[in-house]
């Protein structure tokens, strides 16, 4: 109820807003083509006395990350706007979504280039919708600004983000988000139901000396759990027969399961500069504080056991795993910035952690702790330097004191030919502990008791890339990565269960994914090809050799004086068979299989997008290739794919 009652307020507020032209600077014009979207405000509010700035610019709209790095908002219709419009907001090239909204995604393409020095939570399937440190944004409005997102979703529920920021004066900014779903979806016990609250503020002092970003967020995932359908049904669901179309009529593996991901976090990042320098030299000595605590909890419930999918239980009835974990970190830094020697930082940190559960286990005369205690004491630093058109950084860290041993180190180099052509190159090496979940699980089922604390070792992960963009060829990345001690979840050869397991082998993993729209008049073919090949003879990570996806549109004004943007069009999604990884919902976990290998199949969607003013409208005919393609489509192992449907939503932009 509480949630509901927020999202009305700020509905409430958006409805005192309305959409207008924002002003733009003649100069920009012609430079970019995103502040074409500009309007004047109406005779009436600049009437208004409380409205202090009758003359706001779109690029005057600041939108600025954990790190710093800026840009404006941006309300124009593209391809890649249509691309992110879905749950997570972002271009998912590569995930494959199952059948309902807010349940979890396949990886088509493995990512091992984080530098965390520290385990990640477990439950990393229920983690595509959670929030992270480096999904928050900042900032700064000349007037408040509100942004509705919706969409619908499958039966009996829907998809809403609304959003609210104001800056109280030239120093501080404010700002409230909700993003909430329900979807009851298609099949039996499947209802989504995710919200992400957060509230930011940033500020600085009008000598431009301090400088600090906070945020809060509460955010609840909370997904029930079927197992996906039973073996015995795959023959009907594949048929397309008309009796089974109607996907209720599935028995799932079971009906009394769910899991839900709970978090809750503060984050602060605050600078000082202590000295200045009013010379050409422009010289800076700074002192930077971040302090972040995060507390956490994975649960899973079910009615009744269900060994026959999960094996052996303790108790038959109410099984309730619960884990929890609280991370406090703080790190102080100090940052010189010189333009002859470049920006220099240094910087310890501090972590304590707290992860596990409330009772130690005993199971086959061995004990399983019920904790994972640790402080650790790091040290991190950066360098940056720009030559010319050269940026060369280099980052590194390492933990010193505590019983994890981490470490990561990044060389970087970006060139820009010209405005046109640019040149990146990094190299990565990080070593850290496998997550929480593979070194520590208690369950009432008892495969899922395990503790490896001392069996397993660092993942060691070497990483290279290369990336070359392009407006006027293309847009190349390719990415070279080798991988020692690679922790996993995978299936006991014996009972067939699920495990946690650790190779000795090295693994390598090379990625080449090219980039390339095409255009002839009003029309366009956006063209994205990954190309990915895996030596690995343990056969513990599984993709396909090839995801693509292209998507051929038309774009043009209507109506007197081009009051009405179009774009409508088809996007094709495909990838190769391979040995698809399969979901473990007890974990919210993938797990490697090797003896099911799935087929690849084509995803056509038909969308029709339009811009009125300050609103972009989008509709689309997802998957309608599913009735004449054939039926085999799944997203894992038993867990079909989405049917063809037809959704519609839209993105609002209101400015005071």
């Amino acid at each position: 109820m509480k949630k509901r009652i927020l999202v009305f307020l700020l509905l409430l507020v958006s409805a005192s807003f309305y959409s207008q032209q924002l002003k733009i600077p003649e100069n920009t014009k012609k430079n970019n083509q995103s502040l074409r979207d500009s309007t004047k405000l109406s005779s009436k509010s600049t009437s208004n006395k409380n409205i202090k700035n009758n003359d706001a610019k779109i690029d005057q709209y600041l939108i600025r990350d954990v790190n710093g790095n800026e840009r404006f908002l941006d309300t124009t219709l593209s391809i890649s706007k249509d691309y992110k419009f879905n749950y997570l907001r972002k271009d998912n090239f590569g995930l494959l979504p199952f059948a309902n909204l807010g349940q979890t995604y396949n990886e088509l393409s493995k990512d091992f280039t984080n530098s965390s020095m520290l385990p990640k939570f477990g439950a990393r399937a229920r983690h595509f919708n959670y929030l992270e440190i480096e999904d928050i944004n900042y900032y700064e409005v000349p007037t408040p600004l509100t942004e509705l997102f919706f969409k619908t979703a499958f039966q009996q529920g829907q998809l809403l983000d609304a959003f609210f920021t104001v800056n109280t004066s030239k120093q501080l900014n404010l700002s409230i988000a909700y993003k909430g779903l329900r979807s009851l979806g298609n099949y039996q016990h499947q209802i989504t139901s995710t919200g992400n609250l957060r509230f930011t503020t940033n500020f600085h002092t009008k000598n431009d000396r301090y400088h600090a970003k906070a945020h809060i967020t509460t955010q609840d995932l909370l997904n029930e759990e079927n197992g996906g359908i039973k073996d015995e049904d795959i023959p009907n669901f594949l048929s397309g027969d008309e009796d089974f179309l109607d996907r209720s009529v599935f028995d799932p593996n079971f009906e009394n399961a769910e899991n839900i991901l709970v978090g809750k976090r503060f984050y602060l990042n605050h600078d000082y500069k202590v000295l200045t320098s009013n010379d050409s030299l422009n010289k800076s000595l700074s002192v930077k504080h971040i302090i972040e605590f995060e507390d956490k909890y994975f649960q899973f419930d079910q009615t009744n056991s269900v060994e026959a999918f999960f094996g052996n239980s303790f108790y038959d009835n109410n099984l309730r795993d619960k884990v929890t974990l609280e991370n406090f970190n703080t790190k102080l830094a100090v940052q010189y910035d010189s333009p002859v020697i470049g920006d220099v930082s240094l910087g310890i940190g501090y972590t304590d952690i707290n992860y596990g559960y409330d009772r130690v286990t005993i199971l086959n005369q061995e004990i399983i702790p019920n904790r994972i205690q640790d402080q650790v004491v790091s040290i991190e630093g950066q360098y940056t330097r720009r030559f010319n058109n050269i940026l060369l950084n280099a980052e590194f860290g390492s933990n010193l004191i505590g019983d994890f041993n981490g470490s990561h180190f990044s060389a970087l180099a970006n060139y820009a030919l010209n405005e046109e052509l640019k040149l990146q190159s990094r190299l990565s090496l990080f070593s850290r502990a496998p997550n929480y979940n593979l070194l520590l699980n208690q369950s009432a089922y008892i495969n899922y008791n395990w503790y490896n604390v001392e069996r397993f070792s660092n993942q060691n992960t070497t990483n290279f890339q290369f990336e070359l963009i392009s407006k006027r060829y293309l847009d190349v990345h390719l990415d070279y990565s080798t991988i020692e001690n690679y922790a996993f979840f995978g299936l006991n050869e014996d009972t067939g269960l699920v495990q946690p397991k650790q190779t000795n082998e090295t693994i390598s993993l090379i990625k080449l994914k090219i980039k390339k729209e095409l255009k002839l008049g009003k029309f366009a073919l956006n063209n994205t090809l990954l190309y990915q090949n895996v030596n690995d003879e343990t056969k513990s990570i599984n993709v396909p050799d090839f995801v693509i996806r292209n998507t051929f549109y038309y774009s043009n004004h209507f109506f007197k004086n081009n009051a009405l943007f179009l774009q409508t069009g088809v996007t094709l999604n495909y990838f190769t068979d391979y040995y698809m990884d399969a979901y473990d919902p007890l974990l919210a976990e993938f797990y490697t299989q090797n003896t099911t290998k799935m087929d690849g199949f084509p995803r056509l969607d038909f969308f029709v997008n339009a811009k009125i003013r300050q609103t972009r409208i989008f509709l689309k005919a997802e998957h309608f290739n599913s009735s004449f393609t054939g039926y085999n489509y799944f997203s894992a192992p038993n867990n079909p794919y989405r049917d063809f449907t037809i959704r519609f939503g839209l993105v609002w932009n209101f400015f005071l």
